[in-house]
């Protein structure tokens, strides 16, 4: 069987080789001019496929991120500000030690008084202080204006409890609650409170300390004293009913002990003097701690021991707010560092998607040179054949 090949025919078979290598020349240019073997989809749906899953697993790590970063800036923010405010309040203690001393009279500490206002106001301007996007560092669950208002019976807070939280499943926050953080330091000295029931001789009552955790029982007691021709005793009552301890014999200085706590009464107390000690209660304010303490040296006309003891309570209660704001400020920057954790975490997820879709769609280039210069000589080669075919024509070939 003869087959036979029509000049028409040798023509158009050329000329599909030669569209052919052309095509493909320039897909592999394309290639080459992107440095990626996946242009479409059409060019390796499998590729496209895990390309576009990790593309989809990178776009969600950055947005995951910009949460990330947004909690960066506002801790920060928030760390800078309880350094302040830490700051403030070390230098109204250091106001309040010298206030403490006897060689100040009144008019010293009316002018101690004037510069702890102005303490008080800054500290307030801190409290309040904006996180530079109509929102606060301190607005707890959001407050549309200043969480911490100055009412008249001290500064109350009008913010939601609780903290913003960045979308996302790491949970980082973006402000902080105020009022837990401002108006809720633990009174006295963490554990029990002394207070002064009556004093109207000249003696007065420390901190206080805890010297048996276990026999605490959270009872409020009363120590009375009774001075009698001189000789002075003290009867300690447990929640209004008498102990062991009635008529002891007092010592100028000397700790009592009761129940795991020890107190140290020291100058010389009157009959009817009395002092009182209750369990510590979250309830202690930044504010209304400076506010006493401007009270207190506002007040002209103090006994020594009416100074002593306002001292010891006001420096033991600004040492409190102290401990609070710094343990919020050792929280922050825990949570700096988490957030330095979660971005190098995301850093590697970012990392390990950018490697994956380089992987389906990046093209190797040493092998892409080669295989274009084959296509290359493959097209060349093709044109020639045509070119050939071309000149296979019957006028042509007698040259007519």
């Amino acid at each position: 069987m003869t087959t036979r090949i029509s000049t028409a025919q040798a023509f158009d078979s050329s000329l599909q080789q030669l569209q052919k290598r052309q095509t493909e020349l320039s897909e592999s240019q394309q290639q080459l001019t992107t440095g990626k073997r996946v242009n479409r989809a059409s060019d390796d749906p499998t590729a496209a496929s895990r390309a576009e899953r990790a593309l989809a697993s990178v776009s969600k790590v950055e947005a995951n991120q910009r949460g990330v970063d947004a909690s960066r800036a506002l801790m920060s923010m928030t760390e800078s500000s309880l350094g302040d405010a830490g700051d403030l309040l070390q230098r109204a203690r250091e106001l309040l030690i010298a206030a403490g001393s006897g060689s100040n009279g009144d008019a010293q500490r009316q002018s101690i008084a004037t510069e702890l206002r102005g303490i008080r106001g800054q500290l307030l301007a801190v409290a309040n202080r904006s996180d530079g996007a109509d929102g606060f560092l301190f607005g707890g669950q959001g407050s549309s204006q200043a969480p911490f208002i100055d009412a008249p019976g001290g500064v109350q807070y009008r913010g939601t409890a609780g903290q913003s939280e960045v979308a996302g499943h790491e949970q980082l926050p973006i402000t902080l609650d105020g009022g837990a953080n401002w108006l809720a330091a633990r009174t006295g000295n963490g554990v029990f409170e002394t207070r002064v029931t009556a004093s109207t001789g000249s003696a007065w009552i420390d901190a206080g300390s805890v010297v048996d955790p276990a026999a605490l029982t959270g009872s409020t007691y009363d120590i009375q004293f009774t001075n009698t021709a001189g000789v002075i005793t003290y009867s300690v009552l447990r929640d209004g009913a008498a102990t062991a301890q009635t008529n002891v014999a007092y010592a100028d200085g000397k700790a009592i002990t009761i129940d795991g706590m020890a107190v140290t009464v020291s100058g010389t107390p009157k009959t009817g003097d009395a002092f009182q000690l209750q369990p510590s209660t979250a309830t202690l304010s930044v504010f209304d701690v400076m506010d006493k303490a401007v009270a207190d040296l506002s007040a002209g006309g103090k006994a020594n021991s009416q100074i002593t003891q306002d001292s010891v309570m006001n420096l033991r209660n600004i040492d409190q707010v102290m401990t609070r704001l710094s343990a919020s400020r050792s929280d922050v920057g825990g949570t700096l560092n988490r957030i330095d954790s979660v971005t190098d975490r995301n850093a590697g997820l970012k990392l390990q998607g950018q490697t994956e879709r380089s992987d389906a769609e990046d093209l190797d280039m040493v092998q892409a040179i080669s295989d274009f210069q084959n296509k290359q000589s493959g097209y060349d080669a093709a044109l020639k054949s045509y070119s050939m075919v071309q000149r296979l024509s019957l006028f042509q070939y007698l040259n007519i």
